[in-house]
């Protein structure tokens, strides 16, 4: 009877094997496919660091009861192990030092709008007074801010670009927004970059609706008489709100109402998916036309292992494989896997350091890197 009961086990845990095997496979297929063909792919490719800890678990456990089951798993990991490299950095430890190594320093932020608009005392205003602090401990050459926010001419409300400029030190700027559509109240809201050095030249480009009013921007940036491009955008997200991550928690505890909670959210995955792919695309073409060596640093709201990821990087190096360690999560919410924001840099640039800054005052954290230029 025991024997009976050990066989039905074993076949029942290698049943279970070879659907987890079949799933991390579909996950690792997500940025080679349409996005808008295989979006449900696409949602697989957000659960990969899950389904890869449980085929290692299978991994480990076959090679205690029954080694040859372990090939199921061990051959699995091999041919996921593309999506893997860039899921996870594997460097020797290095303090990052606030004296710069390279010919500059860059830095990459979603600053969800400095949580406080209006010019007061408030506690979203102290947080924002601390977010300033931060981004001036950094010393960085060139700043990319995405879900920045500027109030022209209206002391009620924050002048972000103002006090950047004459607070940080930043001269020179290109930014391009939306705003709320009041011609009497202008609130400008999108991605900026700022730098210390010459901007040269400068260009911005409007996504299309019906995704939200995202856009690309870029700045020609000259350094010791050489010329390189940096792109920065926020790419369109889940747009989750409050009662989203309500029913995410009730999907989590099982409690009732599953299959309509989780309708909503797959409706707004799907959406974002396809709008993605859509400004990605877009986003890569126009890269692929620069006459000057590039660098992106912005929010993709989507995970390394994904179309966005792969199609935006391209052969560029990802300054948190080159030099950071572990996971690099960069979204303080919902899951610790979450890296959505990068730094990547053309092949000739080398990344000299990195740094991941982890501090809750935006839900994204502050990404820094020095790097030195290519070599004539």
């Amino acid at each position: 009877m025991a024997s009976k009961f050990r066989l039905f086990t074993r076949r029942f845990l290698l049943l279970c094997n070879i659907i987890v095997v079949t799933v991390f496979l579909l996950a690792c297929l997500v940025p080679y496919v349409s996005p808008s063909g295989w979006w449900f792919l696409s949602v697989l490719g957000i659960g990969f660091p899950f389904l890869l800890l449980v085929v290692i678990v299978f991994l480990v456990w076959w090679l205690v009861v029954k080694r040859k089951y372990a090939l199921l798993s061990g051959i699995a990991l091999l041919l996921g192990l593309k999506s893997i490299s860039v899921f996870f950095a594997v460097n020797f430890p290095e303090k990052f030092t606030t004296e710069k190594k390279g010919d500059f320093r860059i830095a990459t932020w979603n600053v969800a709008r400095f949580v406080e608009m209006k010019n007061n005392n408030n506690k979203g205003s102290q947080t924002r007074l601390k977010m300033f602090d931060l981004l001036k401990e950094q010393n960085a050459d060139i700043l990319c801010l995405q879900e920045f926010v500027h109030v022209d001419n209206n002391p009620e409300w924050y002048a972000n670009i103002n006090d950047i400029q004459t607070k940080l030190n930043y001269p020179y700027y290109t930014y391009t927004y939306y705003n709320d559509g009041n011609p009497n109240f202008v609130l400008k809201n999108g991605t900026i970059i700022f730098s210390r050095f010459p901007i040269v030249d400068s260009g911005m480009i409007n996504f299309p609706r019906p995704s939200l009013r995202e856009g690309l921007v870029y700045a020609d940036i000259k350094v010791k008489d050489q010329v390189f491009r940096v792109f920065s955008t926020h790419l369109q997200s889940f747009q989750l709100r409050q009662d989203d991550y309500d029913k995410i928690s009730k999907i989590k505890e099982g409690e009732d109402g599953i299959v309509s909670n989780s309708k909503t959210i797959f409706a707004k995955m799907k959406t974002a998916i396809v709008n993605r792919q859509i400004q990605t695309d877009i986003a890569r073409k126009i890269m692929d036309d620069s006459p000057h060596p590039v660098m992106f640093c912005g929010d993709m709201n989507d995970v390394p292992n994904s179309y966005t990821y792969f199609t935006l990087r391209g052969n560029m190096n990802d300054a948190f494989l080159e030099k950071g360690r572990g996971i690099g999560r960069t979204f303080a919410s919902l899951s610790p896997t979450l890296r959505i924001d990068y730094i990547l840099a053309d092949k000739s640039f080398e990344v000299k350091q990195f740094r991941r800054v982890v501090k809750n005052y935006s839900d994204h954290y502050l990404l820094v890197a020095d790097l030195q230029l290519p070599k004539k």
